[in-house]
């Protein structure tokens, strides 16, 4: 959940901060008064690209920060395998100087700019009007299920002992693949075993050495 948004330099905004609490926010306005300015500042922490055309003053750098609530989301793994410091609460920053760079980081962090969205996709959703994508999705709403059932521990006790699984199976695998290749291997040698046991090398080069003794 989103609980604090802090824009600065943005389109026509010089600073702003919004607190958001829980539950359902509203954000209303006439057409003009700067909603979907809002939602393009908040959709640069997501991982939307940018340029210098968002820089109210073409001087200074452009900041956007963002403070999300995730007890509630399982991202542990995410943070792990990521390298990243995890905390219930996640700090999102976007910058862009004036020559039209950015930098973003996670909780300090610098990352690239895919990680970002990975992260952003995992906690917002914005659509328009009709546009439902996410709650039509199968994934989505087991995830919902499972935050509201309070299911994290349990999804992470699984999540461990299916990776101790996978391995062990994939160890298997190897395992049952490397005992193909030696029974292979043992045919092929067995074959030429057989092959040199019915040429009779032995007894061919008695002959031939005979052979040659009569010439001296």
């Amino acid at each position: 959940m989103l609980s604090h948004l802090r824009i600065e330099n943005y389109a026509l905004i010089q600073n702003l901060s919004i607190d958001f609490n829980r539950g359902f926010s509203v954000i209303t306005g006439e057409t003009g008064a700067g909603k979907s300015i809002l939602l393009g500042a908040l959709s640069l922490i997501l991982g939307q690209r940018a340029d210098t055309f968002v820089l109210f003053d073409k001087s200074k750098k452009c900041y956007v920060e963002g403070i999300f609530s995730i007890q509630n989301y399982g991202l542990q793994d995410f943070f792990e395998k990521n390298n990243l410091d995890y905390d219930d609460s996640a700090l999102l920053r976007r910058e862009i100087n004036p020559a039209g760079k950015s930098r973003a980081f996670i909780n300090d962090t610098p990352v690239n700019l895919n990680l970002l969205k990975e992260i952003g996709d995992k906690l917002v959703d914005i659509h328009s009007q009709h546009k439902t994508i996410a709650l039509n999705d199968f994934s989505f709403q087991l995830a919902l299920v499972d935050g509201f059932a309070g299911n994290q521990q349990i999804i992470k006790e699984y999540k461990s002992e299916y990776s101790i699984y996978s391995s062990k199976n994939n160890k298997l695998k190897e395992m049952l693949e490397r005992e193909q290749q030696l029974k292979s291997d043992q045919n092929y040698y067995q074959f030429l075993v057989d092959e040199l046991e019915e040429v009779n090398l032995q007894n061919e080069m008695n002959k031939r050495s005979w052979k040659l003794n009569l010439k001296f």
